[in-house]
């Protein structure tokens, strides 16, 4: 089977992440991949682990070029003679849906975020399957579009297990980093992601300065780097940190995520304003055996299990934050790791998004 993976670029983020590591195992699984895209710093590893990148600009949003890119796109597509087209993008979505009409590839799209809606984010909900992520998705999507449920499949995100496998943890890194922030012999309470106001930041530090009031042995850590433009509320967030005298380490963005969970005692996914679509990072430290403490709405709700692997908190709550991770110092975990296994894998999301491949090719192929 040749499928052809389409999203406007292949730099930092979790749809970018996905679709590098759902390209290495559909080769691995003996499939023909073909990603397109407008290029990035993940672009090497497609080719790298066997597939195949086309080059195009498909995350132009400019009006003017939009008919031309889509005779390229359609040239490309003709040429590539692919089994199955997979949107991951509006923009990109788009371009199929014009490039595809004579072709009738059959058309999968992602649901992949809460886009706003609008006509322009309908495209979204017009493919052949509609894949998304969490029941919050499905719950969007059924809420704001007239969409025939008969096409909505469940496909969670997958977590790469080999990788986030507490075994497999740099244990030189975790030393060097506990001892560069002076994190020994100390409660390690973490919120990991990309410094930006909808991810909850100043919520965790109001939370972690009560706690710190009673169990000084607690600290914190926020890794994660700084958004396209949100430097100033960067420096708000350290000055919040201070005015409150929370112990708290900014340690800016890191490439061994992997050991930062396996070195923390608790990791907060804090997001609060706008929900995780999937909650990426609570299914990763959970994989590493690290409870979470998490907002209780979006994918967070479909990966915890409220006082067994973790804990729920109302979003944007810090007081009952503060309780949460109060509790969380006083319970044994479990079921974290075979938890993730069982359910949120990336060998499990790869055999469930084949699975609706196979579906919607076996249907086309009924209807010609």
């Amino acid at each position: 089977m040749h499928i052809i993976q389409i999203l406007p670029e292949l730099n930092q983020g979790g749809v970018e992440r996905g679709t590098v590591e759902f390209n290495r195992e559909l080769v691995k699984r003996g499939h023909q991949s073909t990603v397109i895209s407008n290029g990035g710093e993940l672009m090497p590893r497609i080719e790298k682990d066997g597939g195949r990148h086309v080059l195009l600009d498909v995350s132009s949003k400019n009006p003017l070029t939009f008919f031309s890119r889509v005779l390229k796109l359609k040239t490309e597509l003709l040429k590539l003679d692919a089994d199955l087209l997979h949107a991951r993008s509006r923009v990109p979505a788009w371009l199929c849906w014009f490039a595809n009409k004579k072709l009738r590839i059959p058309f999968v799209t992602t649901v992949h975020g809460f886009n706003s809606v609008s006509k322009y984010s309908e495209i979204m909900v017009r493919g052949d399957r509609v894949i998304y992520g969490s029941s919050a998705i499905k719950d969007y999507i059924l809420k704001n579009y007239t969409t025939d449920p008969a096409v909505l499949r469940y496909v969670p995100r997958g977590i790469d297990m080999d990788h986030f496998d507490p075994a497999r943890a740099n244990h030189d890194f975790m030393a060097g980093f506990r001892k560069q922030h002076d994190l020994e012999n100390r409660f390690v309470i973490t919120i990991v992601g990309r410094i930006t106001e909808w991810k909850g930041h100043d919520c965790f530090i109001r939370a972690l300065a009560a706690v710190q009031k009673k169990h000084p042995e607690a600290v914190g850590v926020v890794a994660g780097g700084i958004w396209h433009g949100k430097e100033d509320y960067f420096q708000s967030l350290q000055q919040l940190a201070s005015d409150l005298g929370a112990d708290i380490r900014f340690t800016g963005s890191q490439s061994e995520v992997r050991e930062i969970y396996a070195l923390s005692n608790l990791v907060v996914s804090a997001a609060s304003t706008k929900a995780e679509t999937f909650g990426r990072t609570a299914a990763e430290a959970l994989a590493m055996n690290t409870p979470v403490v998490a907002s209780a709405h979006g994918g967070s709700l479909d990966i915890l299990i409220d006082r067994q692997n973790g804990l729920l908190f109302e979003p944007g709550n810090d007081r009952d934050l503060a309780e949460k991770i109060e509790q969380a110092l006083q319970i044994q975990f479990k079921n974290m790791r075979e938890h993730i296994l069982e359910n949120f894998s990336l060998a499990r999301m790869t055999e469930d998004e084949l699975a609706v491949y196979h579906e919607l090719i076996d249907t086309a192929g009924l209807n010609q």
